[in-house]
């Protein structure tokens, strides 16, 4: 094991690589009783062949179903017994899991996480079990009208990258899959080269690292997997333009999306985040203050920028009534036309740069949240980023903005959504 940090001192966590790959985070909080544990993986959607979609996610569910040494369930009574709480996610670009326990706990919870990750059983009869608990997900989001525009939407950008496909998979993909499949995966992608443990909170490091090096050594043996390459997204020409005909929709929604740059270009992403709280991020954001606060063209909108590893997104989307629809995607096309060729004013600028370094404050104000930061960092570039957004945000310029627009907001080349209520007659 490493002795010395790998990260310059000025990153508030230690940084160590153990002898078999494995990256840990640590920091001490001496003013907090509770550690939080934070396991991520390299391991998320778009590592999946397209044939195994819906792979990573499902796994997210089987590795808490036990392994050789803990049977289904013991794993969650062995935490909730002593108070703390367990938990995960998966996305296109990771999975992660993670445990809050009180600090005299640490020993009892860790060890038994880590079997869970390092060896899960994925039991045939646990497997068909669970594969119904996903698809009845899947069947939910079905029915939630803004999930299947936003899916369609994702679809329309990325034909190309698995950016496009659902994080939960399909169904026909799902009713196809093996255990020993989910096995396969497991054993490629879950090696200590893929992963990182972030562990924050009131344990001394030494304790920490110990405990770290023990739980994470025997890693599974990796087995032959489908070839997968993942193939980069090309920028969008023209308008790509799809309508969606609901039922049960009470107002018309409009989407439309840009891809933004990837994480190699941080920079550009975080002069994104800017604009994108330009355009429609309070009252006072030119987007909500014209459409919805003067002209009472839409009944919400607001504007997103993704930051993801590979392709970011950048979209804005709006509630309105239908006959409005054309008017408000013209209106919105003129107003990035106008970002482009007129500078904002250095009120609008300074007021970004607040709101975004106070909410960046806001979000590292417990180990949870530091925990996660650092683990997502990581896990999509370096750790040691993850500190430099407000110094980063602070740096832009008037001239900077006018430029990113011009680069990645267009309003000639983007892809666009509409919902539309289906009519009584459509319905039959």
């Amino acid at each position: 094991m490493l002795t010395e940090p790998l990260i310059a001192s000025k990153f508030p966590a230690d940084v160590f690589r153990l002898a078999n790959g494995l990256t840990v985070i640590y920091q001490h909080l001496p003013a907090t009783p509770v550690v939080v544990v934070d396991v991520w993986v390299r391991a998320g959607a778009s590592t999946e062949p397209d044939q195994w979609s819906g792979m990573a996610h499902f796994l997210e569910h089987m590795i808490f179903k036990g392994s050789e040494r803990f049977a289904p369930g013991v794993f969650d009574m062995v935490i909730e017994s002593r108070g703390g709480v367990s938990n995960a996610a998966t996305s296109h670009d990771y999975a992660h899991f993670f445990i809050t326990t009180a600090a005299q706990y640490l020993k009892d919870t860790l060890p038994p996480l880590a079997d869970l990750l390092l060896h899960p059983a994925i039991p045939e009869e646990e497997f068909d079990r669970e594969r119904d608990v996903v698809l009845e997900e899947i069947h939910a989001c079905y029915d939630n009208p803004d999930w299947l525009g936003f899916q369609a939407l994702s679809e329309s950008v990325y034909q190309r990258h698995p950016y496009g496909r659902s994080v939960l998979g399909t169904e026909e993909h799902l009713m196809t899959n093996s255990a020993h499949q989910m096995r396969c995966f497991h054993s490629t992608h879950y090696q200590p080269e893929n992963m990182t443990v972030v562990i924050v909170g009131g344990v001394d490091q030494e304790s920490a690292l110990n405990l770290i090096n023990e739980s994470f050594q025997d890693f599974p043996t990796p087995m032959e997997c489908p070839p997968f390459e993942v193939q980069a997204e090309p920028p969008i020409t023209g308008v790509r333009r799809q309508e969606l005909y609901l039922p049960r929709l009470e107002q018309a929604r409009l989407l439309m999306a840009w891809v933004g740059p990837s994480v190699d270009q941080l920079r550009d992403a975080y002069g994104l985040d800017l604009l994108s709280v330009l355009l429609a991020d309070g009252r006072s954001s030119r987007l909500v203050r014209e459409l919805r606060e003067e002209q009472r063209l839409v009944l919400s909108i607001g504007s997103n920028f993704s930051l993801q590893r590979d392709s970011s997104l950048f979209t804005i989307s709006a509630c309105l009534e239908p006959q409005y629809l054309e008017q408000v995607e013209e209106l919105i096309c003129d107003r990035l036309f106008q970002l482009q060729k007129e500078p904002l004013s250095p009120r609008e600028l300074s007021r970004c740069q607040r709101l975004l370094c106070n909410d960046y404050t806001f979000s590292t104000e417990t180990a949870s949240q530091l925990a996660g930061l650092y683990g997502y960092y990581n896990t999509i570039a370096t750790a040691d980023i993850a500190v430099t957004y407000p110094k980063q945000i602070q740096t832009f310029t008037v001239s900077d903005l006018m430029h990113l627009a011009q680069q990645y907001l267009s309003p000639h080349h983007y892809a666009v959504t509409v919902m539309k209520p289906m009519t009584e007659e459509e319905m039959g």
